[in-house]
């Protein structure tokens, strides 16, 4: 390992990132770690799955592992195989709509390998503020999607975008995503960090603004750009858009490569991919993958949030088979604040629901429910996340699971919340819900 005279670290030999170097790419390979769930913009062309094992796609991992977790999965594979020159954050969600979870990791993992290859790939839009410290990290390659740098044709690719609590739609949620990309990318640049674009093409809809986005990277100091046919992904608003031809494909390729070089072997990773450049995630690694997710969390990871199944955001009333979507809050000083509202994921066979949900709410530790079946419980509950029964004011259930009168039965037991002098309670449980003498659990 060679060292920097001056700073006494590591000098990186970024030469050997198999995403940013064709002759790399068929020696070393990266390891992807799935550590940021949300995502703070929706594309018209993507759909997060979460334990999945059939897709190979962004958007798509097995687990979702805690920072810790991560760090504990990266030592395990370094032991199995040595051909891993690269450690990278890139979803399921965006890295910098998981900030904590995705600048701890990267701690972690520069403490324990002061020598490795760091990369993350990101949308851009919350990705400035961290800019600094993932320079002194020694962050070496950061990638940016960049879909679009006209706001009339960027508000047909995204149904909306989140800027902390405001929600934007249409050509304005264009402009702001725009206006944040090129803010990271100068930013990326003055850091002398290797910038990398991804650009979605999508027939009929980006495909002949291909030259006018690589020109405006290029002169905003993009390094490298990368162009990916977009996959037809069903359920989302642009399944019915058939995927570019390679002859679309190559003709952007050449109007793009006029103002920048052009990376022409992308596979479409995975968020929890490993290995060579087009190595199918194994059995065996999955089975892996699933063994760290589920090793304890560390003091610092306990989980900052509650879930809560709710119609409106004010009130605990949802069944969480009915559910929709979920509000999760979380604490700041004395009050609560409401930080994200997330999708319950559809139907599925043999748990695979509760599974997705759970992937969905690592960073929780409770789930308020006005009621809930075995099968979740069970299937949460081993990931770590206890489900509460609490009808009424969501409120009112976060100052129990947060404040200093903790009820006991919401820790251990998963009971309710209701004081049991309340009339009509389920004597089997001792709270104040109304049962049938099966208790809440």
């Amino acid at each position: 390992m060679l060292m920097n005279k001056k700073t006494g670290s590591a000098i990186l030999e970024i030469s050997n990132h198999p995403c940013f170097d064709d002759k790399a790419r068929h020696k070393y390979g990266r390891i992807h770690l799935p550590v940021a769930p949300r995502c703070n913009i929706q594309c018209n062309f993507c759909d997060r799955q979460y334990d999945c094992v059939n897709e190979s796609r962004p958007g798509v991992t097995s687990v979702v592992l805690s920072p810790h977790q991560a760090l504990a999965y990266l030592k395990k594979v370094f032991a199995l195989r040595k051909d891993i020159s690269v450690a990278g954050i890139a979803g399921p969600g965006d890295p910098f709509a998981n900030p904590e979870e995705t600048m701890e990791t990267l701690r972690l993992i520069r403490k324990a390998y002061p020598d490795l290859l760091l990369c993350v790939a990101t949308n851009g839009l919350n990705i400035f503020p961290y800019i600094e410290e993932l320079a002194k990290l020694r962050v070496s390659h950061i990638t940016i999607t960049i879909n679009a740098v006209d706001p009339l044709i960027g508000e047909k690719i995204y149904a909306w975008v989140r800027d902390k609590m405001n929600v934007y739609r249409g050509k304005e949620a264009a402009e702001v995503l725009l206006c944040r990309q090129l803010e990271g990318l100068i930013g990326i640049k003055k850091h002398g960090i290797t910038a990398k674009i991804n650009t979605i093409i999508i027939s009929g809809v980006n495909d002949g603004h291909i030259a006018e986005i690589s020109r405006k990277v290029s002169e905003a100091g993009a390094d490298i750009m990368n162009l990916i046919p977009m996959y037809a992904v069903a359920g989302t608003a642009f399944e019915n858009i058939p995927e570019p031809s390679s002859g679309l494909l190559e003709n952007c390729r050449k109007d793009a490569s006029r103002f920048i070089p052009i990376m022409r072997h992308c596979m479409r990773c995975r968020s929890d991919a490993v290995g060579l450049l087009g190595e199918k995630l194994s059995p065996e690694n999955v089975s892996l993958l699933k063994s760290y997710a589920s090793l304890p969390l560390e003091g610092q990871e306990r989980r900052p949030y509650v879930a809560c199944a709710s119609r409106e955001g004010i009130s605990v009333n949802m069944h969480l088979g009915r559910a929709e979507k979920i509000y999760v809050y979380g604490r700041g000083g004395d009050t609560y604040k409401l930080i994200t509202v997330r999708k319950i994921p559809k139907s599925g066979g043999a748990g695979e629901r509760w599974l997705k949900l759970a992937g969905t709410l690592k960073d929780c530790r409770a789930l308020l429910v006005e009621a809930a079946g075995g099968a979740p419980r069970e299937i949460l509950g081993k990931q770590g996340i206890k489900i509460i029964t609490f009808p009424g004011l969501i409120e009112k259930g976060l100052e129990a699971v947060y404040g200093a009168d903790y009820i006991p039965g919401l820790a251990d037991q998963g009971n309710c919340a209701r004081r049991k002098t309340e009339p009509g309670s389920d004597p089997s449980c001792g709270c104040g819900c109304k049962g049938g003498g099966g208790g809440c659990g």
